[in-house]
């Protein structure tokens, strides 16, 4: 039997059904990453597994147990079952170490002192022992989310359930949290990551679940999911992932654009080469050549879209300038590559060289 068997789930709130006839087998060790847009039912499904929702109708069997079974004892099925909340739920009147002896002493029966043995063993291991006797208020938001997950390792789970656990982070502080869960997925331990880092589900899972149109629309390893999605909608979101698009028009607002880049730019794990590449073409490109242009189009708007590959390799930067012919103008005496005659008129003023610059493409 495997460790988590569900049959048939169903979840409504009222006319709202965000989960419909979903089954699924996960078998022990595996890692799993939930993806897909907001608002498909990835929570749902999460808090379902964990009781924190009552499913509608279907089963959901834990170890062995029907969870919905209403003569199940929870209490003893969520032994088994850390959770890990985008939210932290930490007690902020509670010391850190105080917080992770809490769950032990309460649910397991564990004295004081090896609570707290266990709780300094588990902070060693997400790097914050020397913060035992802070309060969470005093942590960054990084640190807190460490700490809930030593909390929930504390109870040395067969299962750890993520939440988003990245969501409400500082983008600077992100790291820290994958590190340690990127570690812990080599221990053995079965995970289920509800996740939009999709650096992290394409690194750690074993298998993959693309959540759409009320349950799971495409299962499959990491490379398949995205390097061969096979359904429609999984390819769409995968495209739109790795896809920065954005209008430009003679009011240009080049700080926000820029923003919007580089946000992109670091959500695909660029390297620092990488992204400066994309930003330096974007920006020059658009300073250089469009927003002129544009002066004499005032009503006209020029579209970007940038597609970058894994850690940014093999970009892409499409232009549509249907509505300025002139764009065409502007490279029509070069008989070199399009992407090449592009990115040398606009440097060469700099005398700026881009390392590998083939890998560039501008269309």
């Amino acid at each position: 039997m495997s460790l988590i068997e569900i049959k048939n789930l169903r979840k409504e709130y009222g006319n709202t059904v965000p989960l419909e006839n979903v089954s699924v087998n996960i078998e022990a060790g595996e890692v799993i990453s939930i993806i897909g847009p907001s608002g498909t039912g990835k929570s749902t499904f999460m808090r379902c597994i964990n009781r924190l929702e009552t499913p509608t109708s279907g089963e959901i069997w834990v170890d062995g147990v029907n969870v919905c079974d209403p003569n199940t004892d929870l209490a003893a099925v969520r032994k088994k079952m850390g959770m890990v909340f985008q939210s932290f739920n930490l007690f902020p009147h509670k010391l850190v170490a105080e917080n992770i002896m809490m769950p032990q002493q309460q649910l397991l029966g564990v004295s004081a002192k090896d609570a707290y043995n266990e709780a300094m063993e588990q902070l060693r291991k997400v790097g914050l022992e020397g913060k035992a006797r802070n309060y969470p208020d005093q942590l960054s938001g990084g640190q807190k989310q460490r700490v809930a997950i030593a909390r929930a390792l504390a109870m040395h789970p067969k299962i750890i359930l993520f939440d988003e656990p990245t969501s409400a982070l500082d983008p600077t502080m992100v790291s820290e949290v994958l590190s340690v869960i990127s570690d812990l997925a080599k221990t053995g331990l079965t995970m289920l990551i509800v996740t939009h880092e999709m650096r992290l589900a394409r690194d750690v899972s074993s298998r993959i679940f693309f959540m759409d149109q009320g349950g799971i629309y495409e299962e499959g390893t990491p490379d398949q999911i995205f390097n061969h999605p096979q359904g429609v909608r999984t390819k769409a979101f995968i495209y739109r992932i790795r896809s920065w698009e954005y209008s430009v028009r003679s009011d240009l607002d080049m700080y926000e654009m820029m923003a919007s880049l580089e946000e992109f730019c670091k959500r695909q794990f660029m390297g620092i080469r990488p992204a400066t590449k994309c930003q330096l073409a974007v920006e020059e490109l658009t300073s250089t050549v469009l927003l002129p242009l544009l002066k004499t189009h005032q009503d006209a708007s020029v579209n970007l879209n940038l597609n970058a590959g894994e850690e940014g390799k093999e970009m892409m930067l499409s232009v549509n300038h249907e509505k300025l012919p002139e764009f065409s103008d502007f490279i029509a005496d070069s008989e070199e590559d399009l992407s090449l005659a592009i990115l040398n008129k606009i440097l060469e003023k700099q005398e700026t060289k881009i390392p590998d610059i083939t890998e560039f493409k501008i269309v």
